[in-house]
């Protein structure tokens, strides 16, 4: 049973490969603000964290689902696409970019709650079949900031580059994980994909996530 990743995020290749899993990461050819502003202005509403994040996912593992078998003629297994972003007193933050947004950013989190909310989307491809079952999901993980994160520290961690370009301006598994005093809900949702979740996931369409473990030491 293969695995294709739809992303090339360092963060869910490490998440999986130390879930036993080697996939094969496949980049999504996904505009992301064009995705959402097009249903945006469809609907004429702002979509909520998990609508966005959950749309994006599943556009990515269709987008991925679609070329895969070009790439692989004769795979048989799930491509999995995920999308994350971070919730802080209803405001929606993503990606900062750049380090003035990011030090911004901390200034502001500290000593507060946030959620982060992952969407997933795996879908069953194999080679001949009529068609590609899909199931999905959003995840949501609490994250606590500590309160004493001096400006120093902000300034430091912003230096490395780490916070520009993940969501939220923090990671729970690298360098900003001292700075986070707590996590409630599923850790791994907070790295960028909730493994429990692909594991119910992969459940739904019939395969076992056992029968994905193609690196166990």
């Amino acid at each position: 049973m293969q695995v294709c990743l739809a992303s090339t995020s360092p963060a869910r290749l490490a998440l999986l490969n130390q879930a036993g899993i080697e996939p094969l990461p496949l980049a999504p050819e996904v505009d992301e603000e064009a995705v959402i502003a097009d249903i945006e202005r469809g609907e004429g509403r702002t979509l909520p964290a998990d609508e966005h994040v959950l749309v994006l996912a599943r556009r990515k593992a269709a987008d991925v689902a679609g070329r895969v078998l070009e790439v692989l003629p004769d795979f048989d297994g799930i491509v999995i696409g995920g999308d994350s972003m971070f919730e802080l007193d209803g405001e929606i933050l993503g990606k900062p970019y750049t380090p003035e947004a990011a030090t911004a950013r901390w200034q502001a989190m500290r000593g507060r709650t946030g959620v982060l909310h992952s969407g997933h989307a795996v879908i069953r491809v194999r080679a001949g079949a009529s068609e590609h079952p899909e199931a999905h999901a959003v995840a949501r993980a609490s994250v606590s900031f500590a309160a004493d994160v001096t400006d120093a520290e902000v300034a430091a961690y912003v230096a490395t580059g780490e916070p520009l370009l993940v969501a939220g301006a923090f990671t729970v598994d690298s360098l900003g994980a001292p700075f986070i005093e707590r996590v409630d809900g599923d850790p791994s949702t907070v790295v960028g994909m909730s493994l429990s979740a692909i594991r119910r996931l992969a459940r739904e369409l019939g395969v076992e996530w056992t029968d994905l473990w193609n690196r166990i030491p």
